[in-house]
This record gives C-alpha cells, sequence and structure tokens, in this order.
C-alpha cells in the first residue's frame, strides 16, 4: 500500500464544467500536459481532479462511457508520471442528474455501484487515492454515513485496498463540522464509517470569506477559519481519524497572503492527523478575472502562488 503523507496538493479544474452532452474541449475539458507539468514543477505532489459522474457514467447501474473512462485514465497516468498523486473527486455534490444521493431516482445502490466500477478501472494503481463525493449537502449526516460506508463497502469488494478520502455533509466545511445544519453534526455521526482496509481520512473544505463559501473576493473570516481547522485537528486526534483539506483558497489581494500562509501552517504543524491540503484552483479554461484561481498568465505566477511558493521551498515541514 502506497504511503501517503503530507500532500501539497490542487484542484485542476475543468472536467467537471459544462452541460452533460457537450463534447470534450467544446463544454469541459481535462487538464493539460502543460498546466500538469507547471504544477509539477512548482513543487505540487498531487492533483485533486473534479468530473462528472453523469459524463463517465450515462445511465445508473451501466458501462462508463468508454471515451470518457479513457480521457480519465490517461488523465490519471499524466499526473502519476510527473510523480503526483492523482486524487478522484466525482464533482457532483451527492447528486446524479440533480437527484439527491438515497432518493428514488438516484438509490444509494447506484452510488455504490458506480465506486466499484471507478475501483476496479484503478485497481491497479494504488497511489491513486478515491474521494467520494464532493460537498454533499441537503442530505442529513445520517443518510449521507450510510451512501458512504455502502461506496466503501463496495470499493474493498473489488479487492483494492487505496486511500479513500470521506466528507461530510453540509458541504463539508470545517466550520460547520460540529453544526447540526440538517440534524446530527458530521463529528458525531462520520464516526461511524465503515472501512474493512481502515484506509480512509475524512476530507473537509474550509474558504475564508464572510459565509465561508469562496464566493466572494475577500477573506474576512480568516481567524475563524484557521480556529475551525484548528478544532477540527482535535477532533481528528481525540477520535484517533486523519484528515484532508481538499479545498481552500484566498483572492489576490495582499492582506490575504498571510491568511493563506496561515491555513497551510495550520495544517503541515498538524502533521500527525493530516495527510495535507489541496488549493482550490487552477486548471486551463479559468478566465484571467477569476480571484482565486492560480493558473499562471500569460507565463506569470499569480499573488498566491508567489505565496505557496515559499512553503515549498521550507521542505523541512513536509519532513524531506
Amino acid at each position: 500500500m502506497a504511503e501517503v503523507t503530507c500532500l501539497r496538493g490542487i484542484n485542476l479544474a475543468g472536467a467537471e464544467f459544462g452541460e452533460v452532452g457537450e463534447a470534450h474541449g467544446k463544454g469541459y475539458i481535462y487538464p493539460s500536459s502543460g498546466t500538469v507539468a507547471y504544477f509539477a514543477n512548482k513543487g505540487f505532489n498531487a492533483v485533486r481532479l473534479p468530473f462528472l459522474w453523469e459524463r463517465l457514467q450515462p445511465k445508473l447501474y451501466e458501462e462508463f462511457d468508454q471515451a470518457e473512462a479513457k480521457r480519465l485514465a490517461a488523465t490519471v497516468e499524466l499526473m502519476r508520471a510527473k510523480g503526483m498523486t492523482p486524487i478522484l473527486d466525482p464533482h457532483n455534490y451527492a447528486r446524479y442528474n440533480g437527484k439527491i444521493i438515497g432518493s428514488e431516482e438516484t438509490p444509494q445502490s447506484a452510488f455504490a455501484d458506480f465506486w466499484r466500477r471507478l475501483a476496479t478501472l484503478f485497481a491497479d494503481k494504488n497511489d491513486v487515492l478515491f474521494g467520494l463525493m464532493n460537498e454533499p449537502y441537503e442530505i442529513s449526516a445520517e443518510n449521507w454515513l450510510s451512501a458512504a460506508n455502502g461506496a466503501i463497502a463496495a470499493i474493498r469488494q473489488t479487492g483494492t485496498q487505496n486511500l479513500v478520502l470521506v466528507p461530510g455533509t453540509s458541504w463539508s466545511g470545517a466550520h460547520s463540522w460540529f453544526g447540526g445544519d440538517y440534524g446530527t453534526p458530521n463529528a458525531a455521526v462520520m464516526l461511524g464509517i465503515v472501512d474493512s482496509a481502515n484506509n480512509y481520512a475524512i476530507e473537509v473544505h474550509q474558504y475564508l470569506d464572510a459565509d465561508f463559501s469562496g464566493k466572494n473576493e475577500e477573506c474576512s473570516r480568516a481567524p475563524d477559519a484557521v480556529k475551525a481547522l484548528n478544532t477540527f485537528s482535535t477532533w481528528l486526534r481525540d477520535n484517533g481519524r486523519r484528515g484532508f483539506l481538499g479545498e481552500f483558497a484566498v483572492p489576490r489581494a495582499e492582506t490575504c497572503q498571510a491568511a493563506l500562509a496561515e491555513m497551510v501552517a495550520s495544517i503541515e504543524t498538524n502533521r500527525d492527523v493530516w495527510l495535507g491540503w489541496s488549493y482550490w484552483a487552477a486548471g486551463d479554461w479559468w478566465p484571467a478575472n477569476e480571484p482565486l484561481s492560480i493558473q499562471p498568465l500569460k507565463g506569470r505566477d499569480r499573488p498566491q502562488m508567489q505565496t505557496l511558493a515559499t512553503i515549498f521551498a521550507d521542505r523541512g515541514r513536509c519532513g524531506r
């Protein structure tokens, strides 16, 4: 089993863009070799790769679309060739064609079937991480736990031992981990994860703006965001769990760069319970004015990338 430790990752968006039915290269795109190489050369050692469940599996319980599966597999190989850990990310918010997992239209068994097929596709690559689902919401923690455990069981039935990243409900926010947005808090329910391989970690996301959504071009709640991560670190330690920060970001403003460094420090100074982090986001199709993007612009690094560069230079914090 591949050791997973001190991941410093980037979300490379694009394969989750557009509407289902749009052609590759028209409505959506996988990251280019140039983009993957840029981030590998900068020091990133992992890529969280968002894609759409519906594109990969156009009909529930049926085979994957062959062309889409080849695109996904080829992109994973591109990352592995650069020494990067790929993290598969069905970017669906616990939905299929807009119907929530556990509904009549999208039964939990369909989610388990999807993951059985996806695990089989990467059965010989134990360095690929399986992110169960991006940001479930409007689903109770109990129902989400049931769906997650079913998917994990299906993965293990294939014989694969890959590390699984398990989010909570309520967008899997660190700040909301102890709240009851949809009933019982994640902090209580998600202790019920069952994995026969005992090879999983809890994935949370944390933004720093006024409503923690990442949609506002400011970082006014940076102290609260850092506090949420530190509190979550304590929860992980107290309960013998591991964590992964799957999404976080700041806009370009100079005042937000110290907050970005502090977020990373919160993870890397608690390496006994954290596997690492992945910044949101980059990708070939982000517009030039996207405030959180660190895709290089006309060959120049974004301010956030300049901040992260100082962190990559300090390899000691990663035990390297």
